[in-house]
């Protein structure tokens, strides 16, 4: 009973909708309305600003974080990853906004986080050198992941500290996740494919991406 009420906080927790209610309650838009028609932190940004787009990008990851850390919070000897994944489906299936949600890269951060500290800052350095290469969220999320799901497989081999010991639990997920996050970008790929792509200014006059996590 106490895990089944535990896996259900951990869905409750993804399932806020974050750019939703900011949205709403501050700025009196509905971010579904604009842009990508995203949830999440990109169109957050493109809509509502960089202020609310970082509240959003922190409370999708935090919510990630803190759903996978409900094992230990409540001394319950289940891996976290099963709480971290519920979280990743509220998020990308939530009850608060009509099981319409984002594409679960920043909630999927958030369960790293909650999971390794070592190991999602690892992760997160690549995202932020491959997205200042591409300018573009969209490939950089999927390439992350990629390479997040790699990382499970190979660090235990070559870089015990960051990541001690295999877990076919996190790689699987991973594998899931990059899975799902690849089929969310798809209208993406194609842009990116076509060249029509839309890319982070980064300061020097380039479009912001609209794509949503």
């Amino acid at each position: 009973m106490k895990m089944a009420m535990l896996l259900l906080l951990a869905y409750l927790l993804g399932s806020i909708p974050s750019g939703v209610w900011i949205g709403k309650l501050f700025f009196k838009k509905d971010i579904r309305e604009y842009g990508s028609g995203g949830t999440g932190t990109t169109n957050t940004f493109r809509i509502l600003g960089k202020p609310a787009g970082f509240v959003v990008f922190a409370i999708d990851l935090l919510k990630g974080t803190l759903a996978t850390c409900l094992p230990m919070i409540f001394h319950l000897d289940i891996n976290p990853l099963w709480f971290g994944l519920v979280a990743v489906i509220g998020h990308t299936l939530p009850i608060f906004a009509g099981f319409k949600g984002g594409k679960a890269v920043a909630t999927s951060a958030g369960m790293l986080l909650g999971y390794s500290p070592l190991f999602f800052f690892y992760s997160l350095v690549f995202f932020l050198i491959v997205l200042y290469i591409t300018s573009m969220v969209s490939a950089t999320s999927i390439l992350s992941a990629i390479f997040v799901t790699l990382s499970t497989i190979i660090l235990p081999i070559i870089w015990p500290a960051i990541l001690p010991r295999h877990n076919w639990l996190l790689t699987l997920i991973c594998l899931v996740l990059t899975t799902y996050i690849i089929y969310r970008h798809r209208e993406n790929i194609q842009r990116i494919k076509n060249g029509t792509e839309n890319r982070v200014s980064f300061g020097l006059n380039k479009k912001e991406s609209p794509n949503e996590h």
